[in-house]
């Protein structure tokens, strides 16, 4: 599933195209994907000005001029393209040439823009929501911090995880600590940080807790700027690859040199919770 630096990505590839641009015409070739989609929805998408383009954790939202906001989840396999560009918001690594059975929503813009969401798995899904409600939303209302925003620093990380008894990665991937982190990114993260996956999360130290907290917004940082990594299904919009995953230390690294110098451990593989965790048990603690 496309973690927070992928749905950024997509979202920056988007914007060109949609922000100040006025729907023509929207149209949906299902019922639904992972979800109905809303009533009417392709009739209240149809003349709506798109005002501004956001990410809310792995959600993409279009606020539009009427107090609507297009709220889009990429799910497992879903991909936005934008026809006639060379180029695509997301492309993985491995992603094949969108099939067009499985384009599932049309939408094209008065300028001439042609948008088409493409799902496979039909694991995404979309909503319109109005704006005044969207904080008290269900998929929204329980959501942590942004690790990118300003209400994530030290001091409100160091309060979430006190007492906790769970692993720090559980912890990291709780969508109620803190929004948008992935299994990737966490793994990432603490490695770079030097914490064992499995130590619980209450019992970090102060001075590793700030060390970790610097390492996370890092990693993001570095995997917006390289377009995300370009794993399975996850395209951007404009086609081209992410790069992330050629600076990948420990993810997808089992029986490599840890890369810390003269450390001289190796990379290990373990599957908690259905998800694979890397680290080095030699400096991560």
């Amino acid at each position: 599933m496309p973690e927070l630096p992928e749905v950024e990505t997509v979202r920056r590839g988007l914007a060109p195209a949609l922000v100040g641009r006025r729907i023509k015409r929207a149209r949906t070739k299902r019922a639904g994907l992972r979800f109905p989609f809303p009533p009417r929805f392709a009739a209240r998408l149809s003349g709506r000005r798109i005002d501004a383009l956001d990410r809310r954790a792995k959600y993409i939202l279009a606020h539009l001029d009427d107090g609507n906001v297009w709220v889009t989840h990429l799910g497992m396999t879903g991909r936005w393209s934008i026809l006639g560009q060379a180029r695509q918001p997301g492309d993985f690594y491995y992603a094949e040439p969108p099939d067009p059975a499985h384009t599932h929503v049309v939408v094209e813009t008065e300028e001439g823009a042609r948008l088409e969401f493409n799902d496979p798995r039909r694991f995404g899904y979309m909503d319109l929501i109005p704006e005044a409600e969207l904080a008290a939303h269900p998929f929204f209302k329980a959501l942590g911090p942004e690790p990118l925003g300003n209400e994530f620093h030290e001091p409100y990380l160091k309060r979430a995880l006190a007492g906790k008894k769970t692993s720090i990665k559980a912890a990291l991937l709780d969508q109620r600590v803190v929004a948008g982190l992935g299994n990737i990114y966490v793994v990432e993260a603490l490695h770079r940080a030097g914490v064992a996956p499995a130590k619980p999360a209450g019992r970090i130290s102060a001075p590793r807790l700030d060390k970790l907290y610097h390492a996370i917004r890092a990693v993001l940082e570095d995997a917006i700027e390289a377009g995300g990594s370009t794993l399975n299904d996850y395209a951007q919009v404009n086609g081209a690859q992410g790069g992330f995953q050629h600076r990948f230390r420990v993810y997808g690294r089992e029986g490599e040199p840890c890369p810390v110098p003269d450390c001289g451990g190796v990379i290990r593989r373990a599957v908690h919770g259905g998800r694979s965790t890397f680290w080095c048990p030699r400096c991560q603690r």
